[in-house]
């Protein structure tokens, strides 16, 4: 019989065991009580700076990661010449790129997936290539689009300048594929006028995204960028992918509009610069000269209907980028212009009374001036000249003589009135003013060099708005070349008025001009004027022949065979709608057409007279001698 107290304790025990101790107990249930209130109570003072202190930040967080803002390019302004030709324009594109790392994740896990599907990044990258390919055949190839997809970076471009439509069917077809919205410029004349409009291309050299737009490069689209830039816009759209541009359509909000840029309005005719930049070309071929510019300029307002150089660059082929192509040596490239600059003493000469027309000099052949002796183009002896026939002879030594009558203050004085080695004020990128030495400077030489237009520079543009103050009555107009701007709303914003300067006299304007008839004049025993060849029947042409002589480089003195041969005309000299300077840049003087710039002015003049209409003279120019017994 088993003893009830041992099995009793043995019962008692088992049961003690899987029972607490009361005092136990009670000590771990308050402990977990407090523990309890502790983490409450941390939960709490967490909720209250969530809520109360961090939400505005969690917020703003929690929304950058799941929008963008979506920079909206401003329109950039067009540039039109004077008849609202286009010369550049805008066109919307778009920018194609991916981004690899989501592209290859999502293909990754489609492959993990569904390995019998045969389905993945290779595959979608190769079935991508060959689409974009054949949808924008001779842009890019299926063999560079592979390779772009083949890339280790997590994103990457892939073509530039798709059009809208095409890049909608492309990311319709692929969306993985982004579609940045970008611009491109249009040059619809290609090298018309390429070196006055200059080049604009999209930029991304900021790291504000805002930022990235047309900028001009060169030429007005660089000189006016900020007018024609316009300022861009933004709105902001929910995106799939954080920032890869992927919007969720209907998500866009806080749109603020770009405000596009202002059109420009130039003073060119389209059709007149065609013209010319040919010629040009056409005639430095047949003179072999290095190069030639020329300026097209009314008479009265000083605006250029055109100025070329022969050679430019083409703003679609990257090659042509040189600084001599881009560069407008018409404004940029100054020159020692011979004797077309003899029009500042012979204006001056008349406008001080020291002689009229009709007088008469004696000229030799050769004067010495202090440590050297100035001889004219061709060998006579003493000789009887009339002041006309001094300067459409182009007689350096006659020259001379009437400037030491005016003496060299008052003759720098009028080469400045003419705005030698002032700028022209065209607001063109490397514009020259030309040089003129300080008078302190001069050496007893000096003023026996520059009134026969050597040691001193211009540009073709400073040397044709001389001609223009001659054929506007004395008053000089500064030059233009941009007519008005256009605002977004239409609204017509004119360009400032130009300067002016009254050179000379109405009077005296009149007389030098009809003086300067002679020199197209052809008569017998001495008495042609140097340029006949410039002549256009119907129509009174008064000009001015120059040959300056270069600097040759190896010796650092004027060379014997490198000249700046020069012309500057006024159309019709009775009545002036036009100026015209020619400058042909060293050309071999034995061929006819290198001798004289003289024709090249006469096909200048025909064209300008048909394009507008200009009615013929009233009269032939009187007949004047210029050698008298």
């Amino acid at each position: 019989m088993a003893r009830p107290g041992r099995r009793s304790y043995g019962a008692r025990m088992r049961q003690v065991a899987g029972q607490p101790n009361a005092a136990t107990g009670k000590g771990r249930y308050v402990g977990v009580r407090i523990a309890l209130v502790a983490v409450l109570v941390l939960a709490g003072l967490k909720l209250v700076q969530v809520q109360g202190f961090q939400a505005a930040a969690l917020s703003a967080k929690a929304e950058s990661q799941r929008s963008t803002t979506i920079p909206i390019p401003a329109k950039r302004g067009s540039i039109v010449d004077r008849n609202n030709v286009k010369l550049a324009f805008t066109v919307e594109t778009r920018a194609l790129s991916v981004n690899l790392r989501a592209m290859r994740k999502a293909w990754d896990e489609v492959a993990a997936k569904n390995p019998a599907g045969g389905q993945n990044y290779e595959t979608r990258a190769a079935d991508a290539a060959r689409f974009i390919a054949a949808k924008l055949p001779g842009r890019v190839t299926e063999a560079e689009l592979l390779a772009d997809f083949r890339k280790t970076t997590s994103f990457t471009y892939l073509v530039d300048g798709v059009e809208p439509s095409i890049a909608e069917e492309i990311t319709k077809a692929f969306p993985e594929i982004g579609a940045e919205v970008r611009a491109a410029r249009e040059y619809p004349g290609d090298t018309l006028a390429s070196n006055v409009v200059g080049l604009a291309n999209w930029r991304m050299d900021d790291p504000d995204v805002s930022k990235h737009s047309l900028q001009g490069l060169a030429g007005l689209e660089y000189t006016l960028n900020a007018d024609l830039a316009g300022q861009p816009g933004r709105y902001v759209a929910d995106t799939k992918q954080g920032n890869d541009n992927v919007i969720i359509p209907g998500t866009e909000r806080d749109v603020q509009p770009a405000t596009p840029g202002n059109d420009v309005v130039l003073t060119l005719d389209s059709d007149t610069q065609y013209f010319l930049q040919n010629a040009l070309a056409d005639y430095v071929r047949q003179s072999h000269a290095k190069g030639a510019s020329a300026v097209v300029m009314d008479a009265k307002t000083g605006e250029i209907y055109a100025i070329a150089d022969d050679a430019t660059f083409d703003p679609y082929d990257n090659k042509t980028y040189t600084q001599s192509l881009m560069d407008l040596q018409a404004v940029s490239t100054p020159f020692e212009p011979g004797s077309v600059n003899k029009i500042v003493t012979a204006t001056a000469a008349i406008d001080q009374g020291l002689v009229t027309p009709e007088s008469v000099l004696q000229v030799p052949g050769s004067l010495k001036v202090a440590d050297h002796t100035v001889h004219d183009a061709w060998v006579h002896g003493t000789q009887n000249f009339s002041v006309t026939g001094i300067f459409a002879k182009s007689s350096n030594v006659g020259t001379l003589l009437l400037a030491q009558q005016l003496g060299p203050d008052k003759y720098l004085d009028y080469l400045k009135r003419f705005g030698i080695g002032q700028s022209a004020g065209l607001g063109l990128s490397g514009e020259s003013r030309g040089f003129v030495p300080p008078r302190n400077t001069w050496t007893g030489t000096t003023f026996g060099n520059l009134p026969i237009g050597q040691g001193l520079s211009m540009t073709v543009v400073q040397m044709t708005a001389m001609y223009q103050a001659i054929a506007n009555n004395g008053l000089r107009v500064q030059p233009s070349i941009v007519k008005q701007e256009i605002r977004p709303d239409g609204t017509v914003v004119p360009k400032a008025a130009p300067e002016t300067t009254q050179v000379v006299s109405p009077e005296t304007a009149t007389t030098v001009r009809n003086m300067m008839r002679a020199v197209t004049q052809t008569g017998r025993n001495g008495n042609s004027g140097t340029a006949p060849t410039a002549a256009l029947e119907g129509y009174q042409i008064s000009g001015k022949t120059g040959t300056g002589q270069q600097v040759n480089p190896a010796t650092g003195a004027y060379s014997d065979t490198l000249y700046n041969i020069t012309f500057a005309g006024i159309l019709p000299a009775d009545n002036p709608r036009f100026v015209v300077g020619i400058r042909l840049d060293a050309p071999d003087t034995t061929l006819p057409a290198g001798h004289s710039a003289a024709p090249l002015f006469h096909d200048i003049a025909s064209y300008l007279t048909q394009r507008f209409q200009i009615p013929l003279s009233d009269g032939t120019a009187p007949y004047v001698p210029l050698v008298l017994p």
